[in-house]
């Protein structure tokens, strides 16, 4: 097991304990023409995790950008790029052989102005869009994803102690 830092623009995430971790959203995977993709995916003994950051308070973005993307986000607007990031990620670990364990999709949202309520209203709306719970009809004999949640900055950092996020900026390193 190995100790990985992978950073986003001004995000930093370290992982610890994973078999691997890598930044999936670049051009290595050579389908970003046709394909969305997370941010990054980091495999552990029992399950993967896809992980999307979105951070509208990088301070390299416009205090509009923070705003708009605000109402965008409590409107639901990008949970369908959130879905088909999924997706689209989930086919190509699939298709490349991976995807053999259960799969937990984390999204991060560094956005200070979000309630616990925002956070959870935003989760259930995804949960039913990818969809998590197999149907009791559905012919598949496994999930497509076992779980998923969208956090802040401060409730990532409380409930997933073992994946700190921190900003780069805030460590004295501009980005």
């Amino acid at each position: 097991m190995s100790k990985f830092t992978l950073d986003e623009e001004d995000l930093q995430i370290e992982v610890k304990d994973a078999i691997s971790a890598k930044k999936f959203d670049d051009a290595s995977h050579g389908l970003s023409h046709c394909m969305k993709a997370v941010d990054f995916i980091i495999e552990r003994p029992d399950r993967y995790l896809f992980i999307e950051f979105k951070d509208p308070q990088n301070p390299a973005s416009a205090a509009q950008r923070q705003g708009n993307f605000q109402r965008n986000f409590l409107r639901g607007k990008l949970d369908q790029d959130l879905q088909y990031k999924y997706r689209d990620s989930y086919l190509y670990e699939w298709a490349e052989g991976r995807a053999d364990k259960p799969i937990d999709y984390l999204v991060l949202i560094a956005l200070n102005g979000l309630t616990a309520a925002h956070l959870l209203t935003r989760t259930e709306d995804l949960k039913r869009k990818l969809p998590v719970q197999k149907s009791t009809s559905s012919p598949w004999v496994r999930p497509f994803v076992r779980s998923c949640a969208v956090f802040n900055l401060a409730s990532w950092n409380s409930k997933l102690p073992d994946l700190p996020v921190t900003r780069l900026s805030a460590k004295g390193r501009k980005r």
